[in-house]
């Protein structure tokens, strides 16, 4: 179903806003403010599970992140409905990370419910909670379907190891984007030439998320992302910042970077997938590119808060998502990388396009080139996203 999604998706509106709240007061901010220091979690705190008596679940998801018809119904979820008998209500309340940080936070941090049993949140927030000790544990005996299904690519974050508290509701690749028209035929295929190439001066884009952009650096560099020193970092801040200096980039960006790069004012810019495959929809002038180097995965994932009422019905769903039918509907949808095995005869049913397409399906070249920003220490994390606000200028 392409161009069932109105516009660019979700990811571009929110990534720049990812460790904002750490750039400025960093984890001492958060334990001024009655957060533990981060710990191991033990599998988090359960309460009275209801979904026996209660057949109902509270779902918070971000916006445009689930598939919607001509009637504004939910297929999938009305499809989950008619199957179980469980109500899902579902919320689109969550805008960034850090924003809905703020909301659940001093719900957990006092061990009380936050009204929700499943929520969606980027992989490093996804983390931090795991390090808080604020989700619960999920139970396998109840995911037959995501244990078996989850793509290997995913299937063991070192925030996570073996997916004890998480399971992805879709990837994220970062991958170099280029506008046919705007650089004149020349295919765009290195981080190196967005920084060097002087027909593309003024007219290149970074995004103002540290982990995608700093990562595709590094790739660049031939530093490992899940490896890399402190030096590795400063190398490759000296880098980019010689091209902000010398005025290759035009700028780093959020979400507006979709709308440049469709009219050609950006030539070329690292982007979301998500973005790329919805833009070339409507603009066969856009292209993509993985480097040779490598490019950025990262996660949106499903977690079970403490204290959740529903925590049995929150794990059904999350199994439900991982069947090769319900995986497909919304992958057609959303146009996100799916985390799925076994979805390609499904989605070829729905959209030939979207399983052929592997911004959405990676096939095994594409996924051995996947690499994944290694988790940071809380002084990480401050003092990286510092460096990066100061080149950046934010």
């Amino acid at each position: 179903m392409p161009g069932a999604r109105p516009g660019p998706g979700r990811r571009s509106v929110l990534r720049a806003a990812g460790g904002g709240l750490l750039a400025a007061g960093g984890f001492g901010a958060l334990s001024a403010c009655g957060i533990p220091a981060a710990g191991k979690s033990e599998g988090g705190i359960a309460a009275d599970d209801r979904s026996a008596k209660e057949k109902r679940l509270a779902f918070s998801n971000w916006t445009e992140y689930m598939d919607v018809d001509k009637k504004k119904r939910r297929p999938t979820l009305d499809a989950f409905t008619k199957r179980t008998g469980i109500e899902v209500e579902y919320t689109e309340d969550i805008n960034d990370n850090n924003e809905f940080f703020g909301k659940v936070k001093p719900q957990l941090a006092a061990g009380q419910d936050t009204g929700r049993d499943l929520i969606c949140v980027t992989d490093w927030l996804a983390a931090r909670l795991i390090r808080f000790g604020w989700v619960q544990k999920l139970d396998p005996a109840q995911l037959p379907h995501a244990y078996a299904n989850l793509s290997a690519q995913f299937r063991s974050p070192d925030w996570d190891p073996g997916r004890a508290y998480s399971y992805p509701w879709t990837g994220i690749s970062t991958v170099i984007a280029y506008n046919k028209k705007a650089t004149d035929g020349e295919r765009i295929t290195s981080v190196s030439q967005l920084l060097d190439e002087p027909k593309l001066k003024g007219r290149v884009g970074f995004l103002s998320e540290m982990r995608d952009t700093m990562g595709m650096v590094l790739l660049d560099l031939g530093k490992d992302p899940a490896k890399f020193t402190d030096d590795d970092f400063d190398a490759a801040v000296a880098r980019l910042q010689k091209a902000v200096d010398k005025k290759q980039v035009r700028r780093f960006t959020g979400n507006d970077y979709t709308a440049d790069l469709d009219k050609g004012d950006l030539a070329a810019c690292v982007a979301w997938a998500g973005d790329v495959v919805q833009l070339g929809l409507a603009n066969p002038d856009i292209e993509f590119v993985v480097p040779e180097s490598g490019y950025i995965t990262s996660t949106d994932n499903l977690l079970i808060p403490n204290k959740a009422r529903h925590k049995r019905n929150a794990e059904r769903l999350i199994d439900y998502y991982y069947e090769p039918g319900p995986a497909a509907r919304l992958a057609a949808y959303i146009n996100y990388v799916c985390p799925v095995d076994g979805v390609r005869d499904e989605l070829a049913k729905l959209d030939p396009e979207a399983a052929a397409n592997p911004l959405i399906l990676p096939d095994k070249a594409m996924a051995a080139k996947s690499h994944a920003f290694r988790s940071l220490t809380p002084e990480e994390e401050t003092a990286y996203e510092g460096a990066f606000a100061k080149l950046t200028g934010s």
